[in-house]
């Protein structure tokens, strides 16, 4: 489990590690039901994990990668543990940061990402160093990418016939409206 930069920092595990899922849950004190991210390389393995229709893979592939969460129906590939559970839903994204890329390509598998907004606080921890006083014994790794804003990526559901934008964050949203 490791902390890395994008845009707000994210706490992230390996897709398929149910151990440090747990751990990831106990430090983020997350409710059942709290709604995950997967992080992808790319548009191909984001399909792996979600149901794509064409009008959602255009809109995927003008703006990928970049600062943009995508709600869409997951596939049986992703553990139900993660599925949204009424809908069946699961937020992916492709990161346009070289680091989380770079990561992404040497584990070769998608990273499971939530932000990094620890119990008593409002908003997500961006200043490295408070994160390592903080979280360095129950981490296995913080990637110091430099100071990063406080701004979440921005959330666009696509599992309806139109884009629904869920929240604005980094992404522009006029590609969506």
């Amino acid at each position: 489990m490791f902390i890395q930069p994008i845009p707000a920092m994210p706490l992230v595990v390996k897709l398929k590690t149910k151990a440090q899922w747990s751990a990831f849950c106990r430090i983020r004190h997350l409710p059942d039901g709290h709604n995950f991210t997967l992080m992808c390389r790319d548009l191909s393995e984001l399909s792996t994990y979600s149901y794509v229709d064409n009008v959602a893979f255009r809109l995927m592939k003008n703006n990928t990668p970049g600062n943009y969460t995508f709600i869409l129906k997951g596939t049986k590939e992703v553990p139900r543990r993660l599925l949204q559970e009424k809908r069946k839903t699961i937020g992916l994204r492709v990161p346009s940061n070289p680091i989380a890329l770079a990561l992404l390509d040497t584990l070769g598998e998608p990273m499971l990402s939530t932000s990094l907004m620890l119990p008593g606080s409002d908003f997500t921890e961006s200043d490295p160093e408070e994160i390592k006083d903080r979280l360095e014994k129950q981490v296995d790794l913080i990637i110091h990418g430099g100071y990063l804003g406080q701004q979440p990526t921005t959330v666009i559901d696509l599992t309806n016939d139109s884009p629904v934008v869920l929240r604005e964050g980094v992404g522009d949203v006029t590609p969506f409206l």
